[in-house]
């Protein structure tokens, strides 16, 4: 699909296809990636199981499933020339929420004329995933926060600022120690499709309102199908982990307080993978919760373990400041609305009333006269005097 036309040659941004592997690959080696999460798979492994499950990977993409947009972007070239690169996938089941997990581009490449405006690839790329991906009402990305070039970016095309993340290494000792305790979980109990609404209140009630706005999750994000499964069990045997999870439930409330998910590294080079959730009523929760993922941990005791916490739940930073664990990233959290609000080009306080009412000036001067609404409005009509009938009998 023709994007437009630049100095440099033709312009032409398209869906990403088996033959464009290996150019973006030497991107992923030569830019410096600074969209993804610590906690995701990166972006050149993701491209090697990509290349050699891409039947698998086509297949799943042409009709609605869990795993559709496992690998979905878009490439824009210049001259059959691959100059950028973006990544996207829905952020919830309903896909009102998309992602945008990496963008790369030629930092030497110039501007291009894209929709009679001058931009970057970069730019070009996200306009493009905003004009087509319709059902998007909004988009969020993660970004390192030194990285000011690709904070530069996404502000240019309306992102703002949404929450700070930090990411938090736990030492294989300190797991250790914390695994020859007991945790107090009388009610720990294992995840499945049953326990989804549970799962989604205590998801709902752990955010601020904006971020559950944004983020727009229902019932169905925490349910699986028997095709999910499978898939998702081919995903963890490609990537050489296990997965364990569980929740909290309180009996007397009836309601989920507690979550974890942990995803445990076969490969000695790689790390633990943690995640938590706590009822904000509930913190004393932390150390019980991480006493059970470190006892879980053990299974590969040389790794350590990665977690996050945002600035929205200091018990959290300050349970893993607590046990010493050490912080390793920070990123921000961006998002944009398909209503995000644009400057007004003229201030309202500018406007001036003959200016907007231009066309509504009298054709002549108007002339004076006298208006009787009592009389003449309808509503206010008398009734008629009716003459009194003598209906007494004639002598």
């Amino acid at each position: 699909m023709t994007a437009g036309m630049s100095k440099q040659g033709k312009v032409s941004i398209r869906p990403v296809q088996y033959r464009d592997l290996a150019a973006i690959a030497n991107f992923a080696t030569e830019a410096e990636l600074d969209g993804t999460s610590p906690l995701d798979i990166t972006l050149a492994d993701h491209l090697e199981n990509t290349k050699n499950f891409y039947g698998l990977v086509k297949l799943l993409s042409i009709f609605p499933n869990p795993r559709q947009y496992s690998f979905h972007g878009y490439v824009i070239e210049v001259d059959s020339r691959l100059v950028g690169f973006v990544k996207i996938s829905p952020f919830n089941s309903s896909q009102s929420t998309w992602r945008v997990e990496q963008v790369i581009v030629d930092p030497s490449f110039p501007k291009l004329q894209y929709h009679g405006a001058a931009r970057d690839p970069g730019s070009a790329l996200l306009r493009y995933c905003f004009d087509h991906v319709v059902e998007a009402r909004n988009w969020v990305l993660e970004v390192n926060v030194n990285a000011q070039q690709t904070l530069s970016l996404y502000r240019q095309n309306g992102f703002q600022p949404l929450a700070n993340l930090t990411y938090w290494a736990i030492a294989p000792e300190i797991l250790g120690e914390l695994a020859l305790q007991e945790p107090a979980l009388p009610n720990l109990m294992p995840v499945g499709n049953a326990d989804a609404r549970l799962l989604y209140q205590l998801d709902t009630a752990s955010m601020p309102p904006m971020l559950r706005q944004v983020f727009d999750r229902h019932v169905q994000d925490f349910k699986s199908d028997p095709l999910s499964n499978l898939v998702c069990r081919v995903q963890h045997w490609t990537q050489h982990v296990d997965a364990v999870e569980g929740y909290v439930f309180e009996p007397q409330r009836k309601a989920a307080i507690g979550y974890f998910a942990v995803q445990l590294a076969k490969q000695d080079h790689k790390p633990h993978h943690g995640r938590l959730t706590v009822h904000p009523a509930y913190t004393w929760l932390y150390p019980e919760l991480m006493i059970k993922m470190a006892q879980i941990a053990q299974i590969r005791p040389e790794q350590p373990l990665l977690t996050t916490s945002t600035d929205y739940q200091p018990e959290r930073e300050e349970f893993f400041e607590t046990v010493g664990a050490s912080p390793m990233e920070h990123t921000l959290l961006m998002s944009r609305s398909v209503w995000h609000k644009v400057r007004e080009s003229q201030p309202f306080e500018a406007l001036q009333l003959s200016g907007v009412l231009q066309g509504l000036q009298p054709m002549r001067s108007p002339i004076p006269s006298r208006i009787n609404w009592f009389k003449n409005h309808p509503s206010l009509k008398l009734p008629k005097e009716h003459h009194q009938q003598d209906f007494s009998p004639e002598n």
